[in-house]
């Protein structure tokens, strides 16, 4: 690392620690005024509390709908295909399969320019326009006629969502403390199952108007009519509420700076100012960063067997012996309504403790595996009940894949190498889900033994991957710390160093005095 970044309080520099050559022209420490980062013991305890409380009103409740709404259009095929989908518009083979493959490649392809546009527009008011234009392409859907109006549709749909998650991701590590990021991040994680619960009580009543009307509006096209009017609505909001602490209206000048002021203790830098220049150095001290091909490569073995739950999660239902409004009614909805309750205690949990992330992640596999085996080898003409129970199980699998994305707003430092981070998560993200949505094949329907067990295997492999990630962090924090003992840098004179670092724009390979929480 460049020198300057090891300096203490009496000029002392370390020799030992090399990573990133740093520009010399860049701004650092020495050139900021101290006074350009917001002092965070201008304000009491009391006024932060009550600020935080503010923040959380005005964010969570809509960005709880929005991603539940995103993540509710993303995987209404499945409900659709249980109400006659495929029947109506003559998909046959792995067509059905496709919908969703051609969903993740395009979010893929369109990812790293997304993200680029989010870092140089306003954040909410870009995602506001995105969410309209992707909720006028799922009201389109209801008009498909064949598998070429589908595919061309669902392509469009996943260029436009690809954004959303990043910059819930960004806003959150804008917003809030580290120690926040888990509990807010699963709290808007919950909608995933509360709006999958929401809309499918609304599905069912929409397939029971179907029923008891055979000869008016298809069920599966009123769930697109439903859904498409929803994220249209909750895009036109989010024009006037989301954003970050610098961009929204609804905070004074005083409340912004306070808001500010909370994060800075991160060392991930904060809103203070709108940095939209692309710095091609974090680049590439990105793609140096060990951090990244763990995102990459654990968020890709993660994400395969969501893929295949996503997509086939109520056919798999529907072969238990449920009908298509039982399969809502009894399958799903009890299985969301365990995500809620599990998504919320270990959210509870990471924010009394801290570094419990990985544990908790380890441990939501073991049950997801179980589950995953028994459903396997469990007799598929009987023990409905049995393989019910074996089948919830699976919701303890979904934890990591939203956890994974917390370390980036916790652990991941400068503007750039933040954008350049999400990219990388979210392309494995799509990778996994796309290839994944061909795990379950027509052939080996209803019982689905080989996908079922590729899923129970994989499960494993994230576990072990995950413990050998968390030895990382903790590994570099013990080196990190040496270095600075060596120094004789007090604890306070870290702290004050390391914010300023983070205040200009440093990545935390460069920051010597930041910490990664595991």
């Amino acid at each position: 690392m460049d020198a300057r970044l090891t300096e203490t309080s009496n000029d002392k520099k370390h020799p030992s620690l090399e990573m990133e050559q740093i520009d010399p022209d860049r701004k650092t420490p020495d050139d900021i005024a101290p006074g350009e980062v917001t002092d965070s013991e201008e304000f009491s305890d009391a006024y932060y509390r009550k600020l935080l409380w503010k923040i959380d009103l005005w964010l969570l409740p809509l960005m709880w709908v929005c991603y539940g709404t995103q993540q509710t259009d993303k995987t209404s095929l499945s409900v659709q295909a249980v109400f006659g989908i495929r029947e109506d518009t003559g998909l046959v083979g792995e067509q059905f399969n496709w919908l969703s493959t051609i969903f993740y490649l395009t979010y893929l392809v369109c990812e790293a320019p997304g993200n680029w546009l989010m870092q140089k527009c306003h954040t909410g008011k870009f995602l506001s326009i995105v969410m309209v234009l992707w909720g006028v392409i799922v009201l389109c859907i209801a008009f498909a006629k064949n598998f070429t109006h589908l595919m061309v549709l669902r392509a469009i749909q996943g260029a436009l969502e690809c954004t959303i998650s990043p910059t819930f991701m960004l806003m959150t590590g804008a917003w809030y403390t580290s120690q926040e990021h888990t509990i807010r991040s699963l709290i808007w994680g919950t909608s995933n199952a509360g709006m999958n619960i929401l809309a499918g009580l609304s599905m069912y009543g929409i397939g029971l108007h179907a029923e008891k009307h055979p000869g008016g509006v298809a069920a599966w096209k009123g769930i697109s009519f439903l859904l498409g009017a929803l994220t249209i609505t909750c895009g036109i909001l989010v024009w006037f509420i989301l954003g970050t602490p610098r961009e929204v209206r609804w905070l004074s000048e005083k409340e912004k700076r306070a808001a500010i002021a909370r994060v800075t203790a991160n060392q991930t830098g904060s809103d203070r100012e709108k940095r939209s220049e692309f710095k091609w150095d974090q680049v590439w001290i990105a793609f140096k960063d060990p951090q990244t091909y763990f995102f990459f490569f654990i968020t890709i073995i993660n994400a395969l067997p969501n893929g295949a739950n996503t997509t086939f999660s109520k056919l798999i239902w529907k072969s238990f012996g449920f009908t298509p409004l039982e399969t809502l009614l009894k399958g799903s909805t009890p299985y969301y309504c365990v995500s809620i309750c599990w998504f919320l205690v270990v959210g509870y949990i990471t924010l009394k403790r801290s570094n419990l992330r990985f544990l908790m992640m380890m441990f939501s596999l073991v049950p997801a595996f179980s589950g995953m085996m028994a459903l396997a080898f469990l007799p598929q003409n009987s023990m409905k009940w049995t393989r019910w129970g074996m089948y919830i199980l699976q919701v303890f699998g979904s934890l990591p894949g939203l956890m994974i994305w917390t370390f980036l707003p916790s652990n991941v430092a400068g503007r750039t190498k933040k954008t350049v981070t999400a990219t990388v998560i979210f392309i494995a993200y799509c990778v996994g889900n796309a290839v994944g949505a061909q795990m379950f094949v027509a052939s080996d329907a209803p019982k689905y033994i080989k996908g079922l067990t590729a899923c129970a295997v994989l499960y494993i492999v994230e576990f072990c991957s995950m413990g050998i990630w968390r030895f990382y962090y903790i590994w570099e924090n013990r080196r990190r710390a040496k270095i600075i003992r060596d120094q004789g840098t007090s604890e306070e004179e870290c702290l004050r160093l390391g914010k300023l670092n983070a205040e200009a724009d440093m990545t935390d390979r460069e920051n010597i005095y930041f910490q990664y929480k595991y």
